[in-house]
């Protein structure tokens, strides 16, 4: 079966915009403060008390760090996830997708503040209400860490693909087209994690950039 958390990037390799690439970051400030940046989701909840791998979560994102600690009761005490916290979170991890996939160059689109069309998609299929597993909401900061070390490579990784396309961007006008499915793995594995360390699925995501 498929993981239940997709994502699907309309890539940019030519033709790019030279001028928003040289300023990437100051022109995603904004939505940095707001939600974070690449590493920021992993986690006020995770990164202060297993694992700092770096970033800030942004204002939405605290909140959303809150959510979790509200969801993790519910589920635990209920087997329920409070449906308005569910769409909160949900909009807010959408929101992170957009924004980190700017800033690591996949696209040049502005992304929306918020919903909207893009083209990065996110797609999280819900659990059966009465199917979550206690078990693993209640142990799920323990669970992930194989994740969150993993992933600590794999966005140092994806760090260092960006570099070497921006460089490659500000000379040629051309993402390498042989990084971007690395790139796109990297912010695929990213969401996977932290809509699993956010009590959205309860699967354990894959090892794997596919």
């Amino acid at each position: 079966m498929p993981y239940p958390v997709s994502i699907a990037v309309v890539p940019q390799t030519t033709g790019r915009n030279r001028l928003t690439t040289a300023f990437r970051l100051i022109l995603a400030l904004p939505h940095i403060v707001l939600v974070g940046g690449v590493a920021g989701g992993l986690w006020s909840a995770s990164s202060h008390s297993i694992l700092s791998i770096g970033g800030s979560t942004g204002v939405l994102g605290a909140v959303v760090t809150v959510l979790a600690i509200v969801s993790w009761l519910t589920i635990v005490l209920s087997g329920e996830h409070v449906p308005g916290i569910r769409e909160i979170t949900m909009l807010v991890l959408r929101w992170r997708a957009r924004v980190m996939a700017y800033i690591m160059l996949l696209v040049d689109d502005y992304p929306p503040f918020g919903d909207g069309p893009y083209p990065v998609t996110l797609a999280i299929v819900d659990p059966p209400s009465d199917r979550r597993n206690r078990l693993t909401v209640g142990l799920r900061l323990l669970l992930v860490i194989p994740q969150l070390i993993a992933l600590f490579f794999v966005q140092c990784f994806w760090w260092i693909v960006t570099i070497v396309a921006w460089f490659t961007i500000l000379v040629t006008g051309q993402y390498p087209q042989t990084l971007m499915p690395l790139a796109i793995g990297a912010l695929r594995w990213s969401m996977r994690v932290e809509a699993y360390l956010l009590l959205l699925v309860d699967e354990y995501p894959p090892f794997s950039f596919e």
